[in-house]
């Protein structure tokens, strides 16, 4: 039988962070609060440890010492494979200069001012979903929506023909599950092969950008390739694949886990409808409460302590910013959805360097449909059960049907 969100959490004593429990997978937060009180920095028992409170989380996040650079770990997970390759040369897995220099060839295009210049197309976009999708009154909230809207405006940017958007939700589910913290052969078999259709996808849209340029993404990264020192081939097809899934991955989870919050908290969904300009905060409080990418990690290259539990160099250091953005050290009720919460420090972004690249995107995107949501549909709600997907680093639904 299936226990209810909220009556199960592990004993941290068992916790293993690579042998999660379906209840886990399920409602992760009662687990994390546990671990935030007993076992704060546990130790798994394969050596890696897994981080749970918002002070040590964020001092993992910006101690110089912690690498972000996990070629080793990936080859060691994953084996020599298409889905490490990925992993190793994408921009979020690199530390400087790397890391530097290929974000800095495409962070102009994600600036908060840059997306101000798209608020009218997303808009539009969203405006557009929402008149093919519900039908009868009804509508799937992630796979006729959520989904869609971030796939299709991340595509726009990087210059993807409108007919060929769909093929990239699969290659998101591919990739993201071989992040998980210990994915199954079946996920790396499917990242494998999604890796090695999307290279050979965007290598034939890079060709094209070579002939013929443009004032998208992809001409951006060909132009960099061009200057061999900025950009290598595989550094190209890797981070415009990476930008394509992150793009999309983030939103659609972000919108999911948090409109499910705010049906879950009905004074915030109200009161969120009477007032709107509450949007940008909700989605801020979105973010915090339920996170859409939950784990993270990151490398010592040296000896260290994390509150007195040594971490010999080497020795992967998992890390969850969800557990982190409920923890009652760094913020008030944190299992309450408030939104009109202030301050709100929360870490779903990250910290330091490698904060979330597409963060403005993101906010962007969520403010400006649950604003169009409330206008257009303020009698939304459930209608139907919703489906988690199983997987505990990128938190999010499959499915959630509603009517209008």
């Amino acid at each position: 039988m299936t226990m209810a969100p909220g009556e199960w959490a592990a004993d941290p004593a068992r916790f293993d962070l690579s042998a999660l429990d379906a209840r886990f997978l399920d409602d992760p937060f009662p687990t994390y609060a546990r671990l935030r009180r007993e076992a704060p920095v546990h130790r798994n028992p394969d050596g890696t440890v897994f981080v749970t409170r918002y002070r040590d989380v964020e001092q993992v996040l910006r101690d110089p010492r912690m690498s972000s650079d996990q070629r080793e770990a990936w080859r060691a997970r994953l084996g020599d494979t298409p889905i490490a390759e990925h992993n190793i040369h994408v921009m979020v897995f690199r530390d400087p200069p790397d890391h530097t220099r290929i974000r800095r060839l495409v962070a102009h295009a994600f600036t908060p001012r840059a997306m101000a210049v798209w608020e009218p197309r997303v808009a539009s976009v969203v405006d557009e979903l929402l008149d093919e999708s519900v039908v009868g009154g009804r509508m799937d909230l992630i796979a006729d929506f959520a989904y869609l809207l971030p796939l299709t405006v991340i595509a726009a940017m990087m210059g993807v023909p409108t007919g060929e958007r769909r093929r990239f939700r699969r290659w998101s589910a591919g990739v993201t599950g071989s992040l998980e913290p210990r994915p199954s052969p079946e996920q790396v078999a499917e990242g494998n092969a999604v890796v090695e259709d999307f290279k050979a996808y965007l290598g034939s849209l890079a060709d094209d950008r070579r002939r013929r340029p443009g004032d998208d993404l992809m001409s951006l990264l060909v132009a960099a390739e061009q200057d061999g020192e900025k950009l290598s081939e595989l550094d190209l097809l890797h981070n415009a694949a990476f930008l394509l899934n992150a793009g999309h991955e983030t939103t659609s989870n972000l919108l999911g886990n948090g409109i499910d919050a705010l049906f879950r908290f009905p004074d915030q969904w109200e009161r969120l409808k009477r007032e709107p300009g509450l949007a940008a905060a909700a989605v801020e409080e979105m973010l915090r409460f339920d996170s859409p990418n939950q784990i993270g990690g990151r490398m010592p290259r040296e000896p260290l302590e994390i509150e007195g539990v040594p971490i010999p160099a080497g020795k992967f250091v998992w890390i969850s910013n969800g557990a982190a953005n409920r923890d009652p050290e760094a913020f008030a009720e944190p299992d309450r959805l408030d939104i009109g919460r202030a301050p709100n420090r929360h870490l779903a972004f990250g910290h330091g360097i490698h904060v979330c690249l597409g963060a403005a995107l993101a906010r962007l995107e969520a403010r400006v449909a649950l604003e169009r949501l409330i206008a257009r549909y303020p009698a939304l709600r459930p209608d139907g059960t919703p489906t988690r997907r199983r997987r505990a680093r990128h938190r999010g639904f499959s499915s959630y049907p509603v009517a209008v």
